[in-house]
């Protein structure tokens, strides 16, 4: 027995639920099982999760295979009728720790209803096996209903994790020898507005910030530019451990697209937080979720999406051609040819090397704080991809170094240690 494999796809919070699960695992003496945390977002995560199962079973033909997270939630039966999937296990009870202790005992389908979850437990972890930055969940669930999207189905509704608890997992973390730690949820600039006194993500970050001190770096995953709130602005300009890296969940560049989609932000809102945060921390740099071939999109509402790079200063960019879901308002709207969209997906993807290139150009010469991850790689504030050249053994995973960009090669930039 090789001990308990979980094979973890979509976000950065299946990640840190992904880390739970095997803990639980590991405590219920579950060594030969394996795990598949899948996604829902696009058509193509599943199908890939549906490979990773099949895989998964000649790999290890003994082992219990389960299957959850968000496409289990939504699609149990999809799942239940593969021959080899042991146990289907929805979002609502794959954190319990008595379920893995009882595995054997329930049933082969463990899907409750998720939309009627009110509350978010609480879970303490120390490690995140192979990975040089820490997670931590602030908040789960979404109460928006973009016309795109399946995920609030799979997660249910927006809660939040008390400040508190927030303060003491990153402690946790930051004494077990994490130097960074990412916050993480389906939707966390909504994160508040379901505890008492209704606190905002700036205030949650300014108070973690103070009372850990010790953390040398904080950095947030994907927000919404519609829900930046005044402390999360000024936080970017006055503290330096908050990283100067921003993705943003745009979705596209053309307003009638981000009306059909649902979105609560326009064009412009994205053009005018850019250049704000820019003004604030000019070394700030932005990432971006865009989806290409959305239902009506035309050649002209593409191109204002693809100006949107530049006129925004985007370089981080996830690309997702449109994949409709089952259930969704978009679903049953004119749909563009999937050639199109793919199409249409590969010169965005083209356009945001291109960016990329341009913003790593533009650090060589200078000093950057690298967190080294495996390999001699890490990332910088900025999430700047370093190749780390060093004379003797390389720095260990997880220390922070400094490092003199000199060059450009395959993506990465690549410098020597500062003396």
């Amino acid at each position: 027995m090789s001990g308990p494999e979980i094979i973890t796809f979509g976000c950065r919070l299946n990640s840190f639920e992904s880390a739970i699960m095997r803990d639980h695992a590991r405590a219920a003496g579950l060594a030969d099982l394996v795990v598949v945390h899948t996604c829902a977002v696009t058509a193509e995560a599943e199908r890939q999760a549906r490979q990773a199962i099949r895989r998964a079973r000649r790999a290890r033909p003994q082992a219990r295979i389960v299957v959850t997270g968000c496409s289990a939630q939504i699609t149990p039966e999809a799942y239940a009728a593969m021959a080899e999937v042991d146990q289907v296990v929805g979002n609502r009870d794959k954190l319990d720790a008595s379920l893995w202790q009882e595995l054997a005992a329930r049933p082969r389908v463990v899907v409750r209803d998720i939309m009627t979850v009110r509350e978010i437990a609480h879970h303490l972890i120390d490690s995140f096996d192979g990975r040089a930055r820490a997670f931590v969940q602030i908040q789960q669930g979404c109460d928006h209903r973009c016309t795109f999207c399946i995920i609030p189905y799979g997660r249910g509704p927006s809660r939040s994790v008390p400040a508190g608890a927030v303060v003491d997992q990153t402690r946790r973390l930051v004494e077990a020898g994490y130097r960074e730690v990412v916050l993480t949820g389906v939707d966390l600039t909504s994160y508040g507005r379901d505890l008492p006194g209704r606190p905002t993500l700036g205030q949650l970050i300014r108070r973690l910030l103070r009372l850990v001190p010790e953390l040398p770096r904080l950095r947030l995953s994907s927000i919404d530019p519609a829900e930046v709130d005044g402390d999360l602005v000024d936080l970017v300009a006055s503290e330096q451990r908050l990283m100067p890296h921003l993705h943003l969940s745009v979705q596209a560049g053309d307003d009638l697209v981000l009306k059909r989609m649902k979105r609560r932000h326009s064009r412009s809102d994205v053009v005018e937080l850019c250049a704000r945060l820019r003004a604030l921390r000019p070394e700030i740099a932005f990432g971006a979720d865009l989806i290409v071939g959305f239902p009506t999109e035309t050649e002209a509402m593409f191109a204002r999406t693809l100006e949107l790079v530049d006129e925004a200063g985007l370089c981080h960019l996830h690309v997702f051609p449109y994949s409709a879901r089952r259930g969704t308002p978009a679903a049953r709207m004119p749909q563009v040819p999937k050639a199109l969209r793919h199409e249409r997906a590969g010169r965005l993807r083209a356009a945001g090397e291109r960016a990329m290139a341009g913003f790593l150009d533009r650090q060589i010469g200078r000093l950057a704080q690298v967190l080294v991850e495996r390999g001699g790689r890490g990332r910088s504030e900025t999430f700047a991809p370093f190749r780390i050249e060093a004379d003797g053994a390389a720095p260990p995973p997880g220390e922070i170094v400094t490092v003199l960009a000199e060059r450009v090669e395959s993506g990465f930039l690549t410098g020597r240690l500062a003396a």
